[in-house]
This record gives structure tokens, sequence and C-alpha cells, in this order.
């Protein structure tokens, strides 16, 4: 289950958040971001704990639609420390975003962590 974030919420869970998040910014009448959703959960049960999946409604939440500039939907961003790592939008389907976190996950496997324990040093599998 990927878990819902608002406004009130984002700080806490995405900017504060001990592991890097990938934020899946959506909306209920986007027909891509309802075919990218096995992907996404394939890529969380893959990543395990070593990067947190979230979702945020993009129409309900318009302060982070414009605080992240988003020109479409859906859009993914790695969000780590606070910072943006990857932004991942425009793709046309299901290979692009398979290729697009490939991309994350061969980035973020190669790149050491201070924040990791020893269970969370294991590398995400390929998707």
């Amino acid at each position: 289950m990927v878990l819902s974030v608002s406004e009130r919420t984002f700080t806490q869970e995405v900017l504060e958040s001990p592991v890097p998040v990938l934020v899946n910014f959506e909306a209920p009448w986007c027909g891509l971001c309802r075919i990218i959703h096995p992907l996404l959960f394939q890529f969380q049960s893959q990543c395990g704990e070593q990067i947190k999946l979230v979702r945020v409604n993009a129409d309900d939440n318009f302060k982070l639609s414009n605080t992240y500039r988003l020109k479409s939907l859906p859009t993914l961003l790695l969000i780590e420390n606070g910072i943006v790592r990857h932004r991942l939008e425009g793709f046309r389907g299901r290979d692009d975003l398979r290729l697009a976190l490939e991309e994350i996950k061969l980035s973020y496997t190669n790149r050491p962590k201070a924040y990791s324990s020893s269970k969370a040093d294991l590398e995400c599998q390929t998707v």
C-alpha cells in the first residue's frame, strides 16, 4: 500500500524522511497515472526499505504542485534529504518508466548512503 501525502504531511513524510522518497504526483482523471501503478508497486517491493514510495493528488495539493512546478502528470520526484535528486516526467508509458526507474536504482545503489543500516544496505533488485 502506498502512503497518500498531503501539503500538511509532506514535510514530515518526505522532506524529513531518513530514506529517499519517490513521490508520485498524480490525479484521479489521469489514465497514465493508473497504468503505472503496478510498476511503482513492483519498484517499491524490490527496493524494500531503501526507497519509500508516496503519492500526492496534484489536484488537491495545489501548493505542492506549484512548488515543484508540475508540467504534466504523472510526475515522479526522488527526494533525498529534502533535495530533488531525480525528476521523471513526460514518459509515454510503461517502458519509458521502467527505464527511468532503472536509472534511479543504478544511480542510487552506486552511491554511499550514510544513513543506511546493515539490513538496508542490500541493493534494489532489477525491475
